[in-house]
């Protein structure tokens, strides 16, 4: 594992979190290693299901807080999970895709960053953290990988995208189909 970068602290409330699960609204903030807030990430309450487009996932990554710098949106597609990176004007910039079915229970579960032309530029990563930690904790390891010359505020938008991908694709199946 790498070193800490960024903290990441979501503001809700117990009630919130036990009633609404994974399909609640929500307001990161991610700070730097000087309790300083560098980014927020925002999601509206949304419903989830795979089969219908109405209920399509959706994060606005605001860097410096106040600043919107883009915006993750979930495509429709029965299988795949497909996102669309959007920058501050609303223009498609990039593309984002997870493995069939995004199951948690597969090591180091990849997601492509791709060009709009498909063209694979980088990847993000939940990384298997050991069969105990996976099992009996909520946490993840992410790992990002993008070209060195992407734009700041595209990069501040992949690191918001890791919370759509772990509330949306992990917490939700791990929790609510084993259930």
């Amino acid at each position: 594992m790498g070193q800490n970068v960024f903290y990441a602290v979501e503001e809700n409330d117990c009630l919130t979190r036990q009633c609404c699960g994974p399909l609640r609204s929500f307001t990161i903030r991610i700070l730097d290693n000087f309790g300083q807030e560098i980014i927020t990430v925002s999601r509206p309450l949304k419903c989830m299901s795979c089969f219908f487009p109405c209920c399509l996932q959706e994060l606005e990554i605001q860097a410096p807080p106040g600043n919107t710098v883009g915006y993750v949106l979930q495509q429709w597609h029965p299988f795949l999970p497909k996102f669309t990176i959007e920058n501050e004007h609303r223009e498609p910039v990039l593309k984002l895709q997870g493995p069939f079915c995004g199951w948690s229970c597969l090591p180091d579960v990849d997601f492509e960053i791709l060009t709009m032309d498909e063209v694979s530029i980088g990847k993000i990563s939940k990384q298997w953290t050991g069969l105990l930690r996976e099992v009996f904790t909520d946490s993840d390891n992410f790992g990002i990988q993008f070209p060195m010359d992407l734009d700041v505020r595209m990069k501040a938008v992949m690191i918001g995208a890791c919370f759509l991908i772990t509330l949306f694709l992990f917490f939700f199946f791990c929790c609510y189909v084993a259930h």
